[in-house]
């Protein structure tokens, strides 16, 4: 994995969508136009936990390198370069990890 230069603050994570080939029941490929966008991605970075009232951090539940599930129309892109997004995410956005 390739380091990318974007450090999430608090409670935030940067997430590759990860692409998967649609191929219908009559073999057709869909291609990228015609497909939902993914919510399915691999965490890349997370910060370091948001603060609680008296100021502690707490904890993130996911780590770099999980494969996880996120919220349809949540995040923000970011534009990496010219064939790389990624999305930033607060960790509340994260539905699931994927084991």
């Amino acid at each position: 994995m390739e380091k990318i230069n974007l450090r999430p603050l608090a409670d935030r994570v940067i997430v590759e969508p990860l692409e998967e080939e649609e191929v219908t029941a009559g073999g057709i490929v869909l291609p990228e136009t015609a497909k939902e966008k993914p919510q399915k991605g691999k965490v890349l970075a997370v910060g370091p936990g948001k603060k609680d009232d008296q100021g502690k951090v707490i904890p993130m539940d996911v780590k770099v390198g999980d494969v996880v599930l996120y919220a349809k129309y949540a995040g923000t892109e970011v534009k990496l370069d010219s064939d790389r997004t990624v999305l930033v995410l607060r960790e509340s956005d994260v539905l699931a990890i994927v084991e």
